[in-house]
């Protein structure tokens, strides 16, 4: 649910990176801050406690241009991946504006990946939210790994209903802003429907 600053014309977005632990969610934000033009973004911020963390930082993609005179800013947020922190993750997931599902490539991995999804479904149920109705993109992360799933294999699995998907190496930067892209046109486009 995205937040409206009338004082500075800016719509507030919020997209949530989700996945299993260890599946490159913290890499992918970490990539994306990195890359970003330094005056537009605003502090990369990691609230970590003894055995999680959850990072996320803001920024203003003036190239997406803005909408009736708004400029749009993102706030990008990873959940903690491990199964124990349903919590924060629900917490994460409040006004969620679009989400990245960041899916470990891994054939031992698999498992993993569909108890997250499946929690995310859960959590966003929760809340109200369907995922299938959110601006929704896939990751298939560690794509440069010599175990991993082929992707007819994980769509089959994952991404049965052909949400957009894309190939990814976060710790080089392959699909990370392809994914970031996909999923900010779809917030855009469902925020021109409403504003």
């Amino acid at each position: 649910m995205s937040f409206i600053n009338y004082s500075s014309r800016e719509i507030n977005c919020k997209i949530v990176y989700y996945g299993p632990g260890l599946c490159g969610k913290t890499t992918n934000l970490q990539y994306i801050y990195k890359k970003t033009n330094p005056d537009q973004k605003g502090k990369l911020i990691s609230l970590a406690t003894e055995t999680e963390r959850t990072l996320f930082f803001d920024f203003l993609p003036l190239a997406l241009g803005d909408i009736k005179g708004f400029r749009v800013r993102f706030h990008l947020y990873t959940v903690p991946g491990q199964v124990f922190y349903a919590a924060s993750r629900k917490l994460i997931l409040k006004g969620v504006d679009g989400v990245v599902f960041v899916a470990d490539s891994q054939i031992e991995r698999m498992e993993a990946n569909m108890e997250s999804l499946e929690d995310l479904r859960i959590n966003l149920a929760e809340q109200g939210y369907e995922l299938e109705k959110l601006p929704f993109v896939i990751q298939y992360n560690k794509r440069d790994l010599p175990n991993v799933a082929p992707v007819e294999q994980m769509n089959t699995i994952l991404n049965p209903n052909g949400i957009q998907y894309y190939e990814g190496v976060a710790m080089t930067g392959r699909g990370v802003f392809e994914t970031l892209k996909s999923v900010a046109k779809q917030v855009l486009f469902e925020l021109k429907k409403h504003y």
